[in-house]
């Protein structure tokens, strides 16, 4: 299993001039948008506009309009190229395999061209707007989700999500970094929380979906180590990210609106990753039902980072 893990890659692009024209001709405005990922979209774009918000500075508010038009150009840049490369991996698995890309409606070199266009699109327009240095994080945070997570880590280690977690988390900083063209303290925690968030958050949705990724060849923890050990990894990191979604209230960079939000919701995590640890449905040959406590875990991961980055935008302007 192993040996196959390592040895899968994307297939060759080798277009067809005529295949391309029908597929870019055939493709509707839904199919272009879904190559952004619209679901991933909204978390990153939640999060950047939090990083905004609470940065200390004041910001036009089309400057900030425009930064985080950019920040969503770039998530969804991202998704596009991660479609392209997938599209073998993707047509496999039975929840990705209505993509635009592996079901035809848009050919691998037009979702490779239109990531690329809106990278390069993203960056400028942010550089143009705000800041070198914002312009830069921004880079940075596709070239990580392209090289580092899709192409390296994805197909290669049971740990592509641990590292390549940091990809999602960039958005906080990007956003603070838009108001004040510097590094602090502050997004840098936020980063943190996002990046220890979401190995609970995507392995309680392998849980649930690890017949697809074993189908597929991908490593994730579930069909590396087995159902168990990704539940208690589920409930390890659940527990080292609730005392750190409290360090903005412990270091005083936010006030005690947010750290109770941030306690409560934490301890509601530790709940549902209780919920994870102690299920058993997830055993080899038994299908999940549809209140599996692994889908309550994801769906509530979903909602605990709206929450807490809400709770912080309050706490700031309170």
């Amino acid at each position: 299993m192993s040996d196959t893990i390592l040895r899968t890659s994307a297939p060759a692009i080798t277009p067809d001039p005529e295949l391309f024209d029908q597929a870019i001709l055939g493709a509707t405005t839904r199919d272009w948008l879904a190559l952004l990922k619209p679901r991933v979209l909204y978390l990153v774009v939640y999060t950047g506009a939090a990083g905004l918000l609470i940065a200390p500075g004041p910001i036009n508010p089309i400057i900030a309009f425009t930064a985080i038009l950019c920040i969503a150009m770039a998530a969804g840049a991202a998704g596009s190229i991660n479609m392209w490369y997938d599209r073998d991996i993707d047509a496999i698995m039975r929840r990705t395999a209505k993509r635009p890309v592996p079901s035809g409606r848009i050919s691998p070199s037009g979702a490779l061209g239109f990531g690329v266009g809106l990278s390069v699109l993203s960056v400028l327009l942010m550089w143009l707007a705000t800041n070198f240095l914002a312009a830069v994080v921004l880079a940075i945070s596709i070239a990580f989700y392209v090289f580092i997570y899709t192409m390296w880590l994805k197909r290669r280690t049971p740990q592509n999500i641990v590292i390549g977690g940091a990809a999602g988390a960039f958005p906080p900083i990007i956003g603070w970094v838009a108001v004040t063209g510097h590094l602090a303290l502050m997004p840098i925690v936020l980063f943190a929380i996002i990046f220890i968030w979401t190995p609970p958050h995507f392995w309680a949705l392998s849980l649930f979906a690890s017949a697809d990724y074993e189908k597929a060849g991908v490593p994730m923890l579930p069909v590396v180590a087995g159902a168990k050990a990704t539940r208690l990894a589920v409930m390890r990191y659940t527990l080292w990210m609730v005392p750190i979604s409290l360090l903005p209230y412990v270091l005083h960079l936010a006030g005690p609106f947010y750290g109770a939000s941030a306690l409560i919701l934490g301890l509601v995590f530790v709940w549902y990753s209780l919920g994870v640890v102690r299920d058993k449905q997830d055993a080899a040959g038994v299908s999940l039902t549809r209140d599996a406590p692994a889908k309550a875990a994801f769906k509530y991961s979903i909602l605990y980072l709206f929450m807490i980055f809400g709770a912080l935008v309050v706490d700031h302007f309170l």
